[in-house]
């Protein structure tokens, strides 16, 4: 659910969206008889229907879905909720094969719910509006492909999305939101900024990074690093593959599997890469007893892991398989937890204001189906974290269900400029480990006890993060992480001495500095520039080699009065400062 609107406006919306997809789907079979249903569900940000057919749907043939779903609208028919038995749905939709299979997956004795308006009934526990025309404001926005059931087996189906909203003023907000999105993707800028590419021939969901995205996220890395070293974090190396008994002791196998790639064999024995860094972290504490002073320990690592995600919800840097986290484990007594899970959000909040993002929700994940531990232990956990967001006075959502298999946790969703929620941070309160790997600490009493862990990653992953960045400031990063931070452009090529010196200048001071030397004219290199998210471009000529000034320009368009080299250098070299 979104956060930021009222319990009863989100209900209203999926009643409105929910009855959208309705009418779509009902004047969609009517404009092509041989389409079949499958499923139009509401969601946050609109609907979809699925349809299998043979043939594509293009833009044109949505501009006529609309025009239809116009005149239903405006026909204010009502909506009529009916139960059938099984077999009177059977009968009812016996032309519909994917909705025959639905059908034949309901228990016997569970009535089955339709909907009906005009004469397309559907399918459909609800809820809906009253009617047709209580449908204010919806815009169909795309066709995509989708399988059936998620199931790459199974036949691939035609999806479209649509969005729909309580007034015309709210859709064209988020139709300017989704417009504004289209120029921020992250995927788009960053093959305009040269920064990333993800090749067929390396593979789907793994990621090349280019010079300057290398150094975008080497930027990045080299302040995580010192920030964590200066917070009391003792930073580690782990190795990228383990053997198959580390991954059955830790519960990967058994609850984490279908994410992980297949194994390899050697030596005769069963190796995988590594979907996580816990396991390794855990050895490294039990290379050497502990006691109750060594805690807590912090062990952090930007620790690259692998898992395999389906072919449908690959997306650029933001859903990928080869991932590095920033990733840490504290191993802490029981009375350190709660202290522990405090720092780690103050150290969140404070490592995002660093990078600009200073808005965030954040939800309070629970137990899932597949889980490890008693309801005992969980029941504990998830208090411990939920007393520690209460007492900070903290707004938050649950996620039922959400968090890992080895305990609940807690996810920060940042939001960006746009207002969209990414989740980046979680902190994860983990009872099941210690167990699993019988981890141990001499007690202040002389006894055994068990240490509590915390996993938490605080930007996520560098991948998704540097996404979020790039969406976030529309590809133009703030100058402390520009890859180049200063162009300079001479004007002929009777300049170019007087280039060399500032260039010269300008890299002695650690400015990340390139020159343009083409023979373009001046303007086309200021505007190439501009696309590239530059900064600041020094402009070079006659009057400038005179008076010993330069130009500028920045990447918004605005010129700044001439001024000296030295001058220049006091303002950039305070602009780049790196934070913390």
């Amino acid at each position: 659910m979104n956060q930021d609107i009222s319990p009863e406006l989100y209900e209203l919306r999926k009643r409105i969206r929910h009855s959208a997809a309705h009418v779509m789907a009902d004047v969609t079979t009517k404009i092509f008889p041989d389409a079949k249903l499958a499923i139009g569900p509401p969601t946050d940000d609109g609907f979809y229907y699925d349809f299998l057919t043979d043939t594509p749907f293009t833009d044109q043939d949505l501009e006529k879905i609309e025009d239809e779903m116009r005149k239903v609208i405006k026909n204010n028919l009502v909506f009529e909720y009916s139960e059938y038995t099984k077999e009177e749905a059977l009968k009812l939709n016996s032309k519909e094969p994917l909705k025959t299979e639905i059908i034949e997956g309901i228990p016997p004795e569970e009535p089955i719910s339709t909907y009906r308006h005009g004469d397309f009934e559907d399918l459909c526990a609800g809820p809906h509006v009253e009617s047709t025309g209580k449908i204010p404001a919806f815009k169909l926005l795309n066709v995509a492909g989708a399988y059936w059931r998620g199931d790459e087996n199974k036949p691939m189906l035609q999806r479209i999305y649509g969005t729909a909203f309580e007034s015309n003023k709210a859709l064209k907000q988020h139709l300017y939101r989704l417009s504004e999105a289209k120029k921020r993707d992250h995927r788009i800028l960053g093959k305009q900024l040269d920064l990333f590419s993800i090749n067929d021939q390396v593979g789907a969901g793994l990621v090349i990074w280019h010079p300057k995205g290398a150094l975008v996220r080497t930027i990045i890395e080299d302040f995580w690093r010192n920030f964590h070293r200066k917070n009391g974090y003792d930073l580690v190396y782990s190795p990228h593959i383990g053997k198959s008994n580390l991954w059955e002791t830790s519960g990967h196998l058994e609850f984490f599997k279908e994410n992980m790639f297949s194994s390899m064999e050697m030596d005769g024995q069963d190796y995988y890469l590594k979907p996580m860094n816990c396991p390794f972290h855990i050895t490294y504490y039990k290379s050497a007893l502990k006691s109750y002073r060594d805690l807590p320990l912090r062990l952090g690592e930007l620790g690259t892991v692998y898992r395999y995600e389906r072919g449908g919800v690959l997306h650029g840097l933001s859903r990928v398989r080869g991932m590095t986290q920033d990733d840490a484990h504290i191993f802490c007594r029981q009375d350190q937890v709660k202290d522990e899970v405090n720092k780690v959000l103050d150290l969140t909040i404070e490592m995002l204001s660093y990078f600009g993002l200073t808005e965030y929700q954040l939800n309070l994940s629970t137990r899932p189906d597949k889980a490890v531990g008693d309801d005992t232990q969980w029941d504990i956990a998830i208090s411990a974290l939920r007393e520690t967001l209460e007492e900070r006075k903290i707004e938050y959502g649950i996620d039922e269900g959400g968090g890992a298999f080895y305990g609940p946790k807690i996810d920060l969703h940042i939001k960006d400029a746009l207002g969209r929620a990414w989740q980046c941070t979680t902190v994860q309160f983990d009872f099941n480990l210690p167990e699993r790997f019988d981890l141990k600490y001499i007690a202040e009493d002389g006894t055994d006890h068990k240490p509590y862990m915390v996993h938490r990653t605080l930007l996520g992953t560098m991948e998704r993060f540097i996404s979020v960045l790039i969406e976030h400031y529309a590809g133009s990063l703030p100058i402390w992480l520009s890859p180049v931070q200063v162009m300079i452009i001479p004007i002929a090529d009777s300049h170019h001495d007087y280039s060399s010196k500032i260039h010269k200048q300008l890299e002695e001071s650690d400015i990340r500095v390139e020159s343009d030397l083409r023979n373009e004219r001046m303007n086309s290199k200021i505007r190439n520039g501009q696309l590239n998210k530059i900064p600041y471009m020094i402009i070079l000529g006659d009057k400038e080699m005179e008076n010993n000034t330069i130009s500028i320009r920045s990447r918004d368009g605005q010129n700044i009065p001439p001024t000296t080299i030295a001058d220049f250098l006091s303002k950039i070299k305070e602009e780049c400062k790196t934070p913390g």
